[in-house]
Formats: C-alpha cells, structure tokens, sequence
C-alpha cells in the first residue's frame, strides 16, 4: 500500500505558511482528501498567477498616492 503525501509538506512547498498556523490547523490541513488539497493548490496556483500584478500596482499606486 502507498503512504497518503505529507500534505503539510506538500503545501509548504507551495508556498502555503503552515508554520505560522496553529497546531488545530494544521491538523485540518493534513486530514484534507487528496480531491480537496488539489483544489487548494489549484486556487493558490491561480491566486498566484495573478498576485505579483496586483501587487505591483498596489505598490506604484501607494507609493503615488501617500
């Protein structure tokens, strides 16, 4: 039989902070279905594919406008 991932490993190397997450948390985190952490990762992936231009124009606008 095949060992389940290490989901917290798995979402910390996508970039998730699960360190900074309580020990509950985290506990939510590892016993999500193999269906629900693909999901997670999948929205992540996206937040992320746009994250760096929303960023960047919060950076230029703020630094305009104060």
């Amino acid at each position: 039989m095949t060992e389940p991932p290490d989901r917290l490993a798995v979402l910390n190397g996508a970039g998730f902070a699960v360190d900074l997450l309580t020990d509950e948390q985290r506990q939510v985190l590892n016993d999500l279905a193999p269906e629900e952490l693909t999901v997670l990762l999948d929205i992540k992936s996206r937040l992320d594919a746009v994250g760096p231009e929303v960023q960047a124009h919060g950076e230029i606008a703020g630094g305009a406008l104060f």
